[in-house]
């Protein structure tokens, strides 16, 4: 239990009603999650508004309400302050009741449009293989130890985050690799401390729309903003949105890059390919001057692994560790290889928007494939020009696409591969349009052809289907094996 006082110095805010000196037993903003004596902050989402669950959230024993505007039908004993931004207050409290548990760790945070994943991933291998304890957090889940805990947002609300932070400390890790989303940044998830180092992949013109953001101008602002909350940026020399993505950063910035002069840059980059398994392989040059291997494809593979090793020869990490842990590093869902037939290679990528899965196909296109197959689907409650441009993409560079379901989520499956469908139609690529995925994936294996780099799109890391609001377990692996199983004998 804390007093109130304690907690609402980080805040600036005006008593409506009761105590400053409350003693509180927690913080959430989720009434549903309301504890005696806990702190309710109310929050405005897409869907909900949390002020309207104030009652509800002092029926179930709240102490202290935080709210954008003064509220009516409180109890006098309830105590109610009222601020500007009920989401920056939320992060503030959070850092607060966990006693700031930033301040005891090396945190860095990872942002961009792609990439993110694949390189925290590399960040936090890199760190285990110098022997530092880690943690991670990001997409497909959070890391502690040796335990993984599920993720289900890219970046926790602040409640979440700072408890893990805390986690972290207890159990002995000095380091923490984070995921930095945008809408993270836009609803001050990471408010309340200053990261040690920021890392900055790309920029594209992606999450715009109903629920997202408003504008591309909205979406790179809140990428931007890492640059002001992080004491070292670690920026992609490449993108053609530098000069933007560095404009009004306030911290020393370090520069990686393949094509434009960087502080770390890679040089003589050459494809790799083994039965099954597609790499690359270069040679730092810059600010170090090592060779490095990757067994995950293309060149974006070569730009995640610079900015990872940028960040990591900002802390004195040994290049060795660098080169071992980048040739082991396998990250679920992205690029990631499943054995099936020797005459066949099949990956699994989380390649969800047209810039992601461009850059995908004309990556492996590179690996000269007799045919490059892409099975994908789109999600549902999300903008509709993102399906024009993924079947767009996919009837360009694709030798055959197979049009199935993702999450169709609240829409009607058909919709959405009609959407797709339209698409492609501007192309002259030729499509398949199966809409059970499990069958889909099925055609691509059965109707193999030796040399076929079957590229699986889309769903990635996750194992599981929305429909009309329900969560189905599916798991593209698993539909794999047993597609196989079924198989035996009859091909």
């Amino acid at each position: 239990m804390k007093n109130m006082r304690t907690l609402q110095k980080r805040i600036a805010y005006q008593l409506q009603q009761g105590s400053p000196d409350a003693e509180v037993t927690g913080i959430t903003c989720d009434s549903r999650k309301v504890q005696p004596q806990n702190v309710f902050v109310c929050i405005r989402g897409n869907r909900m508004d949390g002020h309207v669950y104030a009652e509800e959230a002092v029926e179930r024993g709240a102490a202290v309400l935080v709210a954008e505007r003064e509220l009516e039908g409180i109890p006098e004993k309830v105590t109610v302050l009222v601020v500007k931004d009920s989401r920056e207050a939320l992060a503030q409290l959070s850092c607060a009741w966990e006693d700031d548990p930033a301040q005891h760790l090396v945190t860095i945070g990872v942002t961009g449009t792609k990439g993110k994943t694949t390189t925290a991933y590399m960040i936090y291998e890199i760190l285990r293989k110098a022997g530092i304890r880690a943690g991670l957090i990001g997409t497909i889940e959070t890391r502690i130890g040796e335990k993984s805990i599920p993720s289900e947002n890219t970046t926790p609300e602040p409640v979440v985050l700072q408890k893990l932070f805390s986690e972290m400390m207890r159990e002995g890790c000095t380091h923490v690799v984070m995921e930095v989303s945008s809408q993270a940044e836009k609803q001050h998830r990471c408010d309340g401390f200053t990261f040690d180092y920021g890392v900055f992949t790309n920029i594209g013109n992606d999450h715009i729309g109903a629920g997202e953001h408003a504008s591309f101008a909205e979406y790179l602002s809140c990428k931007k903003k890492l640059f002001r909350t992080c004491r070292t940026g670690i920026v992609n020399r490449d993108d053609k949105r530098f000069p933007e993505i560095i404009r009004q950063s306030t911290c020393r910035l370090v520069t990686f890059g393949c094509r434009e002069k960087a502080d770390f840059m890679a040089a003589d980059a050459a494809l790799d390919q083994a039965p099954g398994v597609l790499g690359v392989s270069y040679r730092v040059q810059g600010a170090a001057d090592f060779p490095v291997r990757v067994d995950l494809p293309g060149l974006f593979s070569v730009s995640n692994s610079l900015a990872a090793i940028a960040v990591c020869a900002q802390m004195g990490i040994p290049e060795k560790a660098m080169q071992e842990a980048l040739s082991a590093v396998r990250v679920r869902g992205r690029c990631e290889a499943v054995p099936v037939y020797p005459e066949m290679t099949l990956l699994i990528d989380y390649a969800h928007n047209a810039m992601s899965l461009e850059s995908l196909l004309k990556t492996l296109r590179k690996y000269h494939p007799k045919r490059l197959i892409c099975l994908f689907g789109c999600g549902g409650n999300r903008a509709r020009d993102r399906r024009f441009q993924m079947g767009e993409v996919s009837g360009r560079l694709a030798d055959l696409t197979v049009i199935t379901s993702d999450n169709p989520r609240d829409e009607e499956p058909q919709a959405i591969l009609d959407d797709i469908r339209t698409g492609i139609g501007k192309t002259e690529g030729a499509f398949v349009e199966i809409a059970d995925r499990k069958e889909a994936i099925r055609y691509v294996i059965e109707n193999r052809q030796p040399g076929d780099l079957v590229v699986l799109a889309g769903k990635g890391h996750e194992t599981y289907q929305i429909r009309k609001g329900k969560r189905y377990e599916m798991d593209e692996r698993a539909l794999i094996r047993e597609i196989l199983e079924e198989s035996k004998g009859n091909v």
